[in-house]
């Protein structure tokens, strides 16, 4: 069957998607460790549950303390579906917030945001304890303070076995060095965009941890502190999500209409693409055989990037077609697509 048939025919939702780039659940759910459920400690929980918020969907830990958020801080049951407790441990306060009354209200305080399909990130994890050295695995209970962390951060966050051909390969040369090649062949059985690895050392009661991220062809890194191996997690996933979030989120008044034009498309890929395009307003105008057009908003450096994920290639100028692109508006099942040219900026992409 011809793709433009099946999307027309509205198939599209039997379509699993690849496992590069993952929807973040319960993006919009906050849990904040309390130490009772007094009035006061379920006030102090909330205010600590919005900032969470805010720097997930921001990146940016100075925006939950902006002015333009005034009104929200002062009244977080505004933008509050429902909250309750849980047992723990720790005990927590569970707090919903609503997507889309947050949403709009971060974005009339002029917050760009980040959605909610982001890049998945592959942990090479070493701890040096006082017992011992050990190179978090997937099935291990040491496992459970990264997750922790990295849901609480908003973070897609995979780990590998930690077999021991790989807690050879994982020491601290290895996870230290400026040098990806080992750890970018380790991380090929496991599929994921990004690859994180950290040092972390146990020293008088305190934990250090030095990091490096590797998306694409770019390198980050840095360092950080914690009173317990848990803190130390969410300090880092706090700096990586500080480090990703500029390069995926949508600002406001920075936008403009593009339209885009992807080469090789599948069924499968359409589904990925779509979702990938969610925070520009994708809108589908036009399919001629495997290519296909969108409209979209937003910064040509912002779509980039998000493309990445799915491992689009942009077309060099040079390769792209002389003819301009026709987009139709995508039609309803059996009606023949109106003809119309596009304007403004174009991106051209191929898988």
């Amino acid at each position: 069957m011809r793709l433009t048939s099946c999307l027309f025919a509205g198939c599209l939702s039997f379509i699993s998607l690849p496992t590069f780039a993952e929807t973040v659940n319960n993006l919009y759910q906050v849990r904040e460790p309390v130490s009772g459920q007094t009035p006061d400690e379920k006030t102090r929980a909330t205010q600590a549950a919005l900032e969470t918020l805010v720097i997930r969907l921001t990146g940016d830990v100075k925006a939950a303390q902006g002015s333009a958020l005034a009104a929200v801080r002062s009244d977080p049951q505004q933008i509050i579906s429902q909250y309750g407790y849980e047992a723990g441990p720790p005990e927590s306060l569970l707090v919903d917030f609503d997507p889309v009354s947050t949403d709009r209200t971060l974005r009339s305080a002029g917050l760009s945001l980040w959605g909610s399909n982001r890049p998945v990130i592959l942990a090479w994890w070493l701890n040096d304890a006082t017992e011992g050295s050990n190179l978090v695995g997937d099935g291990q209970s040491s496992a459970e303070p990264l997750r922790r962390a990295a849901q609480h951060r908003g973070l897609p966050l995979r780990l590998p076995l930690a077999d021991l051909g790989e807690q050879s390969m994982g020491n601290a040369k290895t996870l230290e060095s400026n040098d990806v090649g080992p750890l970018k062949e380790a991380s090929e059985r496991y599929g994921s965009d990004a690859i994180l690895a950290v040092h972390a050392q146990e020293n008088g009661g305190q934990w250090q941890g030095k990091w490096h991220l590797w998306l694409g062809d770019q390198r980050e890194q840095g360092s950080a502190t914690g009173v317990s191996s848990d803190a130390l997690a969410d300090a880092v996933l706090l700096a990586v999500s500080q480090r990703l979030a500029p390069r995926f989120v949508v600002k406001p008044g920075a936008s403009s209409s593009l339209a885009l034009e992807v080469q090789g498309m599948t069924l499968e890929r359409y589904a990925q693409l779509t979702r990938l395009l969610e925070p520009f307003g994708g809108r589908l105008k036009s399919v001629d055989g495997d290519h296909v057009v969108f409209d979209v908003s937003g910064s040509p450096d912002q779509l980039r990037s998000q493309l990445s994920l799915a491992k689009l290639q942009e077309v060099p100028a040079g390769e792209v077609p002389p003819t301009p692109v026709n987009a139709g508006e995508a039609p309803v099942a059996g009606a023949a697509p109106t003809i119309q040219p596009v304007s403004g900026p174009q991106l051209h992409f191929r898988w």
